[in-house]
This record gives structure tokens, C-alpha cells and sequence, in this order.
């Protein structure tokens, strides 16, 4: 865990608390690493922490969400969505003033923010879900805090580039990731009128992505999955936060109107499709890296500015 919060960059080395941190944890790694049992055990631990400092801000609002259901009072001036919107501004605020975040990363947050909140405008209008608490700040009646729950998304993929170091093999060519996010993008609003493509739009991103394995620094040892299932597993999670979004009534589809049920899976495959947009944003900020052999670096050595040096051996498969 030592590299996440040692960002050359934020000067976060230099909060004492979080140097002592960076050292106990050092220390706590160098004795599980004794034992092979211990050091599979600590890296399947350092992998979850590591993907939790990612979900920073996503987890932050998915807390907000259940926060203000549970305990937000019904009797004050603000209304609960404006709440949310001033508390998502305010996060944003200290994430980069507190050097959590870079400029980088807030930049594809607001484009996804933008692109979710012009798609959230169109499908409230057709009756795909609703908002069913009043607010003043919107848009076409919809609350401007809910651009931030798809502005998680970028931020999430992100933080996981940085922290993971990625590095690919047989990566898509930007501008193949381009026009099936903008093919996607269309048939959201397209198919409530004509045919819905989605299905060939899930077999060009299983066309596009299906040679492509992602490479990830957790520890010691560089490893790999392919990019699809890593988009796939993420969806999941996504597809979870969705439910919470509306057990918290936060948001509303039409079969929920007369009690809450399981968010359909047809939205799963809605959200891996949202994700493939969201993934080209970071990727055209990020410009993805082709993968060259290189050696497993002590974790203590990097920090999310550098590079792992070179190796002689490929990596084998993801285990974490």
C-alpha cells in the first residue's frame, strides 16, 4: 500500500502522519513477505486496499447517498439532492486541494459529468427513471449532483491507472475507442426510436478489446488480466451502487414505483456499455502504454511518477 498516498507530485510524502504510514506499512510487508502463505495473504489484502483508495471518491458518494436517506432531516430549506450537489462540489474541491487528485483526473471527471448529465436530461424526459424528490439545482429537472455519480466512474479508472501503473498489450487504437463510444453514446437516444443496437455493440467491444490484457503493479510482481474482464468486473460494482442508488430512493425506475425491486440486469449491460465511454475518456488523457518485459521493484521504490525498471521475465496471470 505504500505507493498510493506517496504521489511526488500532491507532496503528500510530506504530511508526517501519512509518512509514519507509508513506513509502518513498509515494515508490516517486509515481515509477511517472510512466508509465502503470509505474502499471498498480503498481497490479496494490499490489492483491496489499493482498489478502496481508488473507489475514493465513488465510495464518498455512495456513503453520501445512504447518509442522507438515513438521517438527512425532512424539515430543513435545503433539500436533500441539493445537498448531495453542494457535498459532490465540496469533495471535488478538497480531493484536489488536499492533492488527492490531479488536474488530470478532474478533467475527465467534469467530461463525464458532462456527458452523463446531458443523458440523464434525455432519459428523465422519456420516462427511463425519474428523481422523485424537488431540488433547485437542476436542469431541465434533473439534480446536478447526479452527473456525479457518472463522474465516479472516470474518477475510479483514473486513481487505478495511476495506482496499478497500467500497462497494455494489443491495446485498441484510439480512434477504433472513439467511434464505439460514440456509437454507444448515440444508441442511448437513438433506440427509443429505432432499433436498439446494443447487442452489436457488445460484440464490436468484445471484437475490439478481446486480445487486450491489462498489466498491473500490486506488490512486487507485474501481473495481467484481459481488459474485458477487468471492464467486466467493474460493471458489477457499478451495477451494485445502481441498487443502492435506488433502495435509497435516490433515483427511481418505473417498475420501483410501488416498492423497491432488484435493478434488472438489462442495466448491467447498459453500464458495461457507459463504462467503454468513460474508459475512452481516461484513455485519451492517459495514452495508453504498450507493455515491454520488465522486473518486480520493491513497492517502496515507486511512487506514481516512476516507472518499474526493466525485467527479464513476462509476468504471469493475475491471482488478486
Amino acid at each position: 500500500m505504500s505507493e498510493f498516498p506517496t504521489r511526488r507530485r500532491s507532496g503528500a510524502a510530506e504530511w508526517p502522519v501519512l509518512r509514519q504510514f507509508i513506513d509502518a506499512e513498509a515494515r508490516f510487508g517486509a515481515w509477511m513477505a517472510r512466508r509465502r502463505t503470509t505474502a499471498a495473504l498480503y498481497e490479496f489484502l494490499r490489492f483491496g486496499m489499493k482498489q478502496a483508495w481508488a473507489c475514493l471518491f465513488g465510495g464518498l458518494m455512495v456513503f453520501l447517498l445512504i447518509a442522507t436517506f438515513l438521517l438527512y432531516p425532512k424539515d430543513v430549506s435545503l433539500s436533500r439532492y441539493d445537498f448531495l450537489f453542494l457535498a459532490s462540489v465540496t469533495l471535488q474541491i478538497a480531493l484536489l486541494g488536499f492533492r488527492l487528485e490531479t488536474m488530470e483526473e478532474a478533467k475527465v471527471i467534469a467530461a463525464y459529468h458532462v456527458v452523463g448529465t446531458v443523458m440523464e436530461i434525455f432519459k428523465t424526459s422519456v420516462g427511463s427513471w425519474v428523481y422523485p424528490e424537488e431540488c433547485f439545482f437542476r436542469i431541465a429537472g434533473v439534480p446536478l449532483f447526479s452527473g456525479f455519480m457518472y463522474s465516479c466512474i472516470g474518477s475510479y479508472i483514473c486513481r487505478a491507472w495511476t495506482l496499478f501503473h497500467f500497462e497494455f498489450k494489443a491495446h485498441p487504437p484510439t480512434a477504433w475507442l472513439i467511434a464505439l463510444s460514440a456509437a454507444i453514446y448515440l444508441n442511448f437516444f437513438t433506440h427509443h426510436y429505432v432499433a436498439d443496437l446494443r447487442w452489436l455493440l457488445f460484440i464490436a467491444a468484445g471484437v475490439l478489446f478481446a486480445r487486450t490484457r491489462v498489466y498491473f503493479l500490486n506488490w512486487h510482481t507485474h501481473r495481467w488480466m484481459p481488459l474485458l474482464l477487468g471492464l467486466v468486473l467493474v460493471t458489477g460494482f457499478i451495477w451494485l451502487a445502481e441498487n443502492v442508488g435506488t433502495i435509497t430512493k435516490t433515483w427511481i425506475y418505473p417498475n420501483q414505483r410501488t416498492g423497491w425491486s432488484i435493478v434488472s440486469l438489462g442495466k448491467f449491460g447498459a453500464w458495461f456499455l457507459l463504462l467503454i465511454i468513460s474508459y475512452t475518456l481516461v484513455a485519451l488523457i492517459k495514452k495508453p502504454s504498450e507493455r515491454t518485459a520488465r522486473a518486480a521493484v520493491p513497492d517502496d521504490a515507486l511512487t506514481q511518477d516512476d516507472a518499474p525498471s526493466p525485467a527479464v521475465a513476462e509476468p504471469g496471470p493475475a491471482r488478486v
